[in-house]
């Protein structure tokens, strides 16, 4: 049974990858797709009835971060199969309504597709058993709206509405996730059950309003509440079937489900009321207000909606057992009548051309059938009796009179303003059908296909059940929704048409008319008005406050790049240097105590070693200005000594991997210096250096050396302080016995840090395949590859030679023939490393460099052309097949029932060789070593490519293969 949640949430992933490549212009089948996996959905949730109608609760947890207690969790309960069924329902409504609204010119699949992803996301959502979990799914339902509100990309209104939705929503997914984050802390788990069980523990804590406050933006921007709301009008370019379920069932809905769902945790103060209730109010009254005045039907709607929402977030800002139950029950009936109301005002644009309703009139006698149900629709809305809207809307006047009680009525005065409002854009929105008809429509209007109005007759239809039967239709639903999250609060409620006559009826009955009357006032008002102008809240334009606020973000962004930003590097590199002295020694405070410096015993060898070094460094920065060839020859040599250094202090697999490294960056930077302009000296340039360069050159000198002696000095107090046990001690011990090798570092990488790994071999991709993309089209300046002609008889005599002679001088000293007989000696050495990196110093990383190495070298001596004709090597199929092969090991311990990634050895008995031990971290080994030679190669390959293709040259110049040869002309 548990996995079946785990079938319910994969169910619309995979949908929407296969409806992605399905084919054009097939609307049949990517419809009939999306209702399949939908209806597949609602039989998993039926088969989970059996259990969470009987009050208990279905998980399903998979370990993934134990230690921070992050695991994959699912949980149903009643509320959350309620909102399930609320989400699969309209969602299978809405595909059979988009299969005929959607035109054949549209690229259907993906629009199935991004509408599945969503569903996926929503159901996520709803059915997370862990707070962190919930934010990530929290965040995509932000993702796929941002995809379908920008379907028609093409439209400015599309891409606008959908980055406003995206920008709003995923920055109250951010304040969700420091909410849940502080409310894990208090708790001391992410848990939801845990959660859900420490309502006292919370609300008792110093931190409860800083995580209320956080939680509640999330929730507030999600369901578009004040002053959030604007978000939501302009959405409305999306696809009518995207408003339809972005507005019933989903999107908005998330910010009530997350209310509701953390309702017994944080409700119960104080700031609930204020914040919940206080944003519930004024989002309640402006968007019922606002509605009124829409000429576009789909506009009103969403008004309508914000107002709705309102509703239902005050109710459970209130605070009361029977609070809860309205907010519910409301919940469902909105979803009800509004995805019928939206499906409804579909139907009219597609058959009409237009929604705006100054020039819609008398559509009932061309429409008789969608004009009934879009009535009766509307009454639900406006709250008439025998409507689901009147039960739920009862109770939420109810709940408000009961709440100001005999001696503050301001609640009930709020409610029965909503309900006039409410009351008059429903007869605003049904005013279309009534009157003279029009002549100027885009199109005759007529009664749509008859099964894209069939979804509309069956929310109508249940408008009428919930409406005049509410006990057996929706009563058992609602408690048992109710019950999963008040427990042994829950209050007993019945729900009936009459209740006699009392304080709720009459503010119905005054709602009702009052909203009649309001109506036939302004009827003349929207006879003349000629655009969307809502009267006393003009000036409390949102969206403009938003296009402002973005606006001065963009020129604060502008500022600090012009004044912090440079195309020049070396100013960039002073800000970061200056950063790296400044910022830590502002943070640590005291400075760290460094141990006493051990002179004695000191070897007079490595003291050489490090002079060396240290000259070479010295003497790179000033031949830099220069001979760049032998700046970097020099700084090899640091690199040189780098490597010795970590041989001496016994660190062999360091030392292997900084001289590997080390070799491939020197090719690297060398295929990339013929791309630099040539460097003058001022006696070329015929001028004197100021005194203005030589403080800027004193500057730099000093930032450089308090930097290098202050990162010496951290790194020294950090390798001698005083541990009794260092993380070193920790993996020395378990090194063998854990991880089934005896070399520690090759083990750390490939078994206890193994998931690092997987990441930074995935970087390295993502590097090179960047590289190789952005120099695909990359071509040097004619300028930068220009030899001065002041410098032109300053270059070396082999470099004016012709090509064919400098190769001839090349091979004169070493043989290409015979340094081809290097490969497969390079290739050995290369297994060699890698078969005993287990044990021994080596390992994938080290025999990957080793091995791109060798191919590297028959480049240089043979040259494109000949390599690739013998080869064949296609770097990106290496980096493909590298991951591949690192993830399907990861994939191996999980199927198991093993962490991502652990390690197994299996002991081997064969003929002849005896008992071999085969560790699974040799294939994520394997792995790495294929990764990175497809990465290194990749990278200098597209370095190498673009220097031999370069046909800029001028007369002399060498081409790539001939750079070792003309030092000079770098």
């Amino acid at each position: 049974m548990p996995t079946l949640l785990l079938i319910l949430i994969l169910l619309p992933f995979v949908g929407s990858a296969v409806a992605a490549c399905m084919p054009a212009n097939a609307r049949n089948r990517e419809a009939i797709l999306a209702s399949v996996v939908t209806l597949s959905g609602l039989l998993v949730a039926a088969l989970l009835y059996s259990k969470v109608g009987n009050g208990e609760v279905v998980h399903y947890r998979a370990t993934w971060l134990p230690a921070y207690g992050v695991d994959f969790a699912l949980r149903m309960d009643g509320l959350a199969w309620v909102f399930v069924m609320l989400v699969l329902v309209i969602g299978l409504l809405v595909m059979l309504y988009a299969r005929y609204y959607m035109s054949p010119k549209d690229p259907v699949p993906r629009f199935f597709s991004f509408l599945l992803a969503f569903m996926g996301a929503m159901l996520g959502v709803v059915l997370s058993g862990n707070l962190i979990q919930l934010v990530v799914f929290w965040e995509l339902t932000s993702l796929t709206s941002f995809l379908l509100i920008g379907y028609w990309h093409h439209r400015i209104d599309a891409r606008r509405g959908a980055r406003m939705a995206f920008t709003v929503t995923a920055t109250g997914g951010l304040c969700l996730l420091f909410g849940v984050l502080i409310l894990g802390h208090i708790v001391g788990s992410y848990d939801l059950d845990a959660v859900l069980a420490a309502g006292d523990l919370v609300r008792a804590h110093p931190w409860y309003l800083a995580a209320l406050i956080f939680i509640a933006l999330g929730a507030l921007t999600k369901s578009a509440q004040f002053p959030f709301h604007f978000w939501l009008p302009h959405a409305m370019a999306a696809p009518t079937p995207v408003s339809a379920y972005l507005h019933s069932a989903t999107m908005v809905k998330a910010g009530v489900f997350l209310l509701i769902r953390l309702w017994p945790t944080l409700s119960g103060s104080q700031e609930w009321v204020w914040i919940i209730a206080g944003a519930g109010i004024c989002t309640m009254l402006l968007g019922s207000f606002a509605a009124i005045f829409q000429h576009d039907m789909k506009g009103l709607l969403a008004y309508s909606t914000i107002s709705h929402l309102g509703l239902i977030t005050l109710l459970l800002g209130l605070g009361t057992p029977l609070a809860m139950v309205a907010a519910v029950f409301h919940t469902f009936n909105h979803a009800i009548f509004k995805a019928s109301l939206f499906m409804a005002a579909g139907i009219i644009d597609h058959e009409c051309g237009t929604r705006d309703m100054r020039i819609l009139r008398g559509l009932y006698r061309q429409m008789p059938f969608t004009g009934t149900l879009a009535i009766v629709a509307s009454a639900a809305m406006a709250g008439v009796p025998l409507l689901n809207g009147f039960l739920s809307k009862e109770m939420f006047f109810a709940e408000t009179a009961l709440v100001g009680g005999t001696e503050d009525w301001s609640m009930s005065v709020v409610a029965v303003m909503m309900g006039i409002f409410s009351v008059a854009y429903s007869l605003r929105f049904i005013s279309v059908f009534f009157g003279k008809p029009t002549q100027v429509l885009p199109k005759m209007p007529h009664e749509p296909p008859r099964w894209m109005r069939f979804p509309v007759e069956i929310l109508v239809l249940l408008c009428l059940v919930v409406g005049i039967a509410p006990g057996p239709s929706v009563e058992p639903t609602l408690k048992l929704a109710v019950a999963s999250v008040l427990g042994e609060h829950t209050p007993a409620f019945s729900l009936q048409i009459w209740h006699g006559f009392n304080v709720p009826l009459l503010k119905s009955v005054i709602a009702l008319l009052g909203g009649i009357t309001f109506y036939v006032l302004l009827r003349k008002y929207f006879a003349l008005a000629t655009r969307d102008k809502t009267p006393l809240l003009n000036r409390f334009n949102g969206a403009q406050a938003y296009e402002t606020t973005i606006l001065r973000l963009g020129v604060a962004a502008s500022w600090l790049v012009k004044w912090l930003g440079t195309q020049r590097l070396q100013p960039q590199m002073l800000l970061l240097m200056v950063a790296l002295v400044g910022i830590p020694l502002l943070l640590v405070q005291p400075l760290p105590k460094f141990a006493k410096p051990v002179i004695a015993g000191s070897d007079a060898l490595f003291a050489l070693m490090w002079l060396i070094g240290c000259a070479c460094a010295v003497t790179a920065a000033w031949q830099a200005k220069y001979h760049r060839l032998a700046a970097l020859m020099l700084v090899g040599g640091t690199g040189i000594v780098t490597s010795l250094t970590f041989l001496w202090l016994s660190a062999p697999d360091l030392a292997l991997t900084q001289l590997m490294v080390e070799t491939v960056t020197t090719v690297l930077i060398l295929l990339g210096l013929r791309w630099l302009p040539p460097r003058l000296t001022p006696r070329e340039l015929n001028i004197q250096v100021s005194h203005r360069v030589w403080l800027r050159r004193s500057r730099d000198i000093l930032v450089a050396v308090v930097g290098g002696l202050g990162m010496a000095a951290l790194s020294y107090a950090v390798l001698t302080r005083p541990a009794p046990q260092g993380i070193g001690d920790f993996f020395l011990l378990r090194t063998l016995s854990e991880g089934g090798g005896s070399n520690a570092v090759n083990v750390l990488l490939v078994d206890f840090r193994g998931f690092d790994t997987m990441g930074e071999i995935t970087v390295l991709a993502i590097v090179a395949l960047t590289v190789y993309a952005l120099l695909r089209r990359f071509r040097p300046a004619p300028e930068s590859m220009a030899i001065p002609a002041q410098r032109a008889n300053d270059v070396d005599p082999v470099a004016r030679q012709a090509p064919a002679q400098q190769a001839n001088n090349g091979y004169l000293l070493v043989s290409g023939v015979y340094l081809r007989f290097l490969l497969p000696f390079m290739i050995v050495v290369a297994t060699y490393f890698f078969l005993r990196g287990h044990n021994l110093p080596g390992g994938g990383f080290v025999a990957g460099l080793i091995f791109a190495v060798a191919i590297i070298v028959q480049y240089m001596l043979a040259g494109t052309v000949w390599v690739e004709s013998r080869f064949g090597l296609r770097a990106h199929l290496w980096i493909a097949y590298g991951l591949v092969i690192a993830c399907l090991t990861g994939l191996g311990a999980f199927l198991f029932g093993y962490p991502f990634l652990t390690s197994h050895t299996a002991r081997l008995h064969l003929p002849l060789l005896g008992e071999i031990h085969v560790p699974s971290a040799f294939f994520f080994d394997l792995g790495v070593f294929v990764a990175v030679v497809g990465t290194t190669m990749l990278i200098l390959l597209a370095l190498a490519h673009q220097s031999v293709r370069s046909h800029r040259l001028p007369q002399g110049m060498p081409t790539a293969a001939q750079t070792a040869s003309a030092p000079e002309t770098i």
